[in-house]
């Protein structure tokens, strides 16, 4: 685990040159095809070389969940384990992690049509009045939810609108779950300074790759909008508006390197409230040497 450009998918790459582990990515963003500039995915070659579970998966145009990632993960840690080997979980999502380990909620599928329709509705009223329509049919939701989440309200309401349950009864009932024991590494580069100052070189590295042009021909595609998910990734949705002409190119890098900043804090943060985690920062030490070492003990358990 780790925040954003902390180097975790480097790390991996070594681990998997030197054992036998599966690969499985626990990223919303990467998850999706034709975005690969702005999202740091491998290049091709090295997606060959180390292959990724759950890594261009679905087209941009598809919404995917938490739910569709921790019943797809739990597949895969099934199959590493019949092959005996070590599946390798490794990303930034946070909430996928958690619900991974903690269980999810199975909840009813998303429903293009509804999801157009409350889209409608929020142009008309605004998302605030979607809220508190919400906040009369699911009122512990919309005490969880801030008024200006669009995406989450209109998960909401589309569940209620599929089901006739709100979500918060959903919640409440069957989880899906692997009864797996997990080892929990992050990365956490220190001092904060020169993770933000990672962040930014990467950007730039992007940005000079051609990630506007990525976000452009994405843009182009007759059925993907600003509102689909994957288009309010961080980069990719502040490049819509500059090519929308809605705010000038640095205004657009401003606000991605911000953004970034942002969900790099909101990692840490829930990092720093996970139990039974080993921290590494992988600016003093070499996190390879730490996470192989426990690899091998592993193996060596297996074994007896």
């Amino acid at each position: 685990m780790g925040p954003t450009a902390s180097g975790k998918t480097d790390v991996a790459m070594r681990l998997s040159d030197d054992f036998p582990v599966d690969l499985v990515s626990v990223d919303s963003a990467l998850v999706y095809r034709g975005m690969d500039i702005g999202t740091a995915k491998p290049e091709p070659e090295l997606l060959i070389r180390y292959p990724h579970a759950l890594v261009n998966i679905c087209d941009p145009e598809k919404t995917y969940s938490v739910g569709d990632f921790v019943r797809h993960t739990i597949r895969e840690i099934r199959s590493s384990h019949e092959r005996c080997r070590i599946p390798l979980l490794v990303g930034g999502t946070m909430m996928y992690f958690r619900s991974l380990i903690n269980g999810i909620s199975e909840l009813p599928e998303a429903d293009p049509i509804v999801r157009a329709e409350i889209d409608n509705e929020a142009h008309k009223v605004g998302w605030s009045s979607l809220h508190q329509q919400l906040s009369i049919i699911d009122p512990a939701a919309a005490a969880r939810i801030n008024k200006n989440d669009s995406q989450r309200i209109q998960r909401a309401l589309e569940v209620y609108r599929v089901s006739g349950r709100c979500l918060t009864e959903w919640q409440q009932t069957t989880l899906v779950q692997g009864d797996f024991i997990y080892s929990k590494y992050a990365l956490l580069p220190e001092p904060r300074k020169r993770l933000h100052e990672r962040i930014e070189k990467r950007l730039d590295r992007m940005l000079d790759s051609g990630f506007m042009e990525e976000v452009k021909g994405l843009k182009a595609r007759p059925n993907l909008t600003a509102k689909h998910s994957s288009m309010r990734a961080v980069g990719y949705k502040q490049i819509w508006s500059h090519l929308n002409g809605d705010i000038s190119f640095r205004q657009a890098r401003e606000q991605i390197l911000a953004a970034t900043r942002q969900l790099a804090k909101r990692q840490i943060t829930w990092l720093r409230t996970e139990s039974e985690i080993t921290m590494l920062n992988p600016l003093e030490v070499d996190p390879y040497v730490s996470i192989s070492a426990a690899v091998k003990l592993l193996m060596k358990d297996v074994r007896n």
